[in-house]
């Protein structure tokens, strides 16, 4: 296997170190994947705490949403940067930094003694995140050039970017319950330990566009752009769509991220190469992030609601029904990147995917205040899951590969940065529906008989749901008709450089 590694490295071009195992591109795996699950946990592990963290700081409900919406706005914000910085600087550097930056913030904020110091560590969280993921992601484009091997690699990646949220979940319930609210960040520290010996023991510090230069103009252009669309839909959630904070926010991120696309044509050293962005496969499979972490976001928030408000589940208890989501979330990842998108293509694989998880959230729109969780929510948990999995991990293989080494830091914050607004976008757009729908209900009905409140919550959910399902559908569709036929085929001469 080393021996056929060193032909095909040395046939494209790619440089490995000598001596070194086979078997270390596996550990370097285990490594970022660890990396990445404590980044994607925080997006989901600290909401179950927040009940107990609100009682315990004594901030109020308008404050609360902060602690989730200021993790989300600096991470999504610095993602291009974090990637540029990994290619400028070295990959092994931005990661280590990252992890050591998460973990200490994350230590203040599980210190936190009221609100500013938690949300100022959650903001810090998502600055060190926007360092640590896609130099995370990178890195595993850079290992990993074999066909089978990639795929194996990505199907172990995109199946924690999708069951992170709901492992995130669990582990928040059970470390609440069993702990502390604290330790729903404290936890971080013990992860960023495991992640920070192995990658100074695994990693080199290469950088592939050491002599590029920072666009400064376009990072101050993307961040800006991307902080103002991601708060401005946050806004959404707590005003409405008629307020000045949301469409105002999201006309100026509109403007921003247009006059960031422009300038990228004309910077001599640009932060976003457009030649990342016009592959049409590449093209494709952003979206396809976008739309399914839109989406799954009807499957998390609502159902986590359902199962705790409803059915009265603990939260530990709540984290638990939804681990046959993620089982069946890794197993489809598997089977989506080994088996079926080398075999029929991305054109048949992420929409089959798309239509399986849509067709797993129409039919959780069954959900009644009398439900049981073994009929009403776990097989079509498993459905969405399996649907999932076969979407994720294949785009996010296909939108990272096949670009140069120099890029491959931008190209991986890209992804992220579309999974974050993606995430954004789902969880204003499903809240302001299901609002509406809630009040729609009411109308009429007399508001004060619990009945009919409880009905109205349950209206609230499944119209999430339909509308999650419409995003999947639509995913369908746009995956179908913009992904290339066949199975796509690595240019050697943008075959990204081994570097072990």
């Amino acid at each position: 296997m080393a021996q056929k590694t060193l032909t095909d490295s040395t046939r494209t071009g790619a440089v490995e170190a000598p001596g070194a195992p086979s078997a270390k591109r596996w550990w370097i795996l285990a490594v970022v994947a660890i990396a990445q699950l404590m980044v994607v946990l925080d997006a989901t592990i600290v909401n179950i705490a927040l009940p107990s963290a609100q009682a315990d700081l004594g901030f109020s409900d308008g404050n609360r949403q902060w602690i989730v919406t200021a993790y989300a706005l600096s991470f999504a914000s610095l993602l291009l940067l974090g990637g540029r910085i990994a290619d400028l600087f070295g990959r092994k550097t931005a990661f280590l930094v990252g992890v050591v930056g998460f973990a200490a913030v994350s230590a203040l904020g599980g210190a936190a003694n009221g609100f500013g110091m938690l949300v100022t560590a959650r903001a810090l969280q998502g600055a060190f995140g926007a360092l640590l993921a896609p130099a995370a992601l990178s890195l595993l484009n850079t290992t990993f050039t074999d066909a089978r091997e990639r795929a194996r690699a990505f199907s172990v990646y995109g199946a924690i970017a999708g069951a992170g949220g709901a492992v995130g979940l669990l582990l928040g319930g059970v470390l609440t319950d069993a702990f502390d609210w604290r330790w729903t960040l404290y936890v971080n520290v013990l992860i960023a330990v495991v992640a920070f010996v192995g990658g100074w023991m695994l990693l080199t510090n290469h950088r592939d566009a050491e002599n590029g230069k920072l666009d400064v103009p376009g990072t101050i252009l993307v961040a800006a752009g991307l902080f103002s669309l991601v708060y401005g839909f946050s806004n959404a959630e707590t005003h409405d769509w008629g307020s000045a904070l949301t469409w105002g926010f999201l006309t100026a991120g509109a403007l921003l991220l247009a006059a960031f696309a422009w300038w990228q044509t004309r910077a001599a050293h640009p932060l976003l190469p457009l030649r990342i962005l016009l592959d049409r496969n590449r093209a494709a499979s952003f979206l396809a992030v976008l739309i399914s972490a839109g989406g799954m976001f009807g499957v998390f928030l609502f159902l986590t609601y359902y199962l705790q408000l409803n059915l009265g589940f603990s939260p530990t208890k709540t984290g638990v029904a939804f681990l046959p989501m993620v089982g069946a979330l890794m197993v489809a990842a598997q089977l989506g990147t080994t088996v079926l998108l080398p075999r029929i293509g991305p054109k048949v694989a992420v929409p089959l995917g798309f239509a399986v998880a849509a067709a797993g959230m129409a039919w959780l729109t069954g959900i009644d205040n009398g439900s049981s969780y073994v009929s009403a929510v776990l097989p079509q948990l498993i459905v969405t899951g399996i649907g999932l999995g076969l979407v994720m991990p294949a785009s996010m293989q296909l939108a990272t590969g096949g670009v140069t080494a120099e890029d491959a830091g931008v190209a991986s914050a890209t992804v992220n940065a579309m999974q974050q607004v993606g995430g954004s976008i789902g969880t204003a757009l499903l809240n302001t529906l299901a609002a509406s729908a809630a009040t729609d209900y009411l109308a009429g009905r007399d508001a004060t008989s619990k009945l009919v409140q409880a009905q109205a919550t349950i209206e609230s959910y499944t119209t999430a749901f339909w509308w999650s399902a419409v995003m999947f559908a639509a995913g369908a569709v746009i995956a179908f008709l913009l992904f290339r036929r066949g199975v796509p085929e690595q240019d050697p001469d943008a075959a990204p450089v081994v570097h072990m």
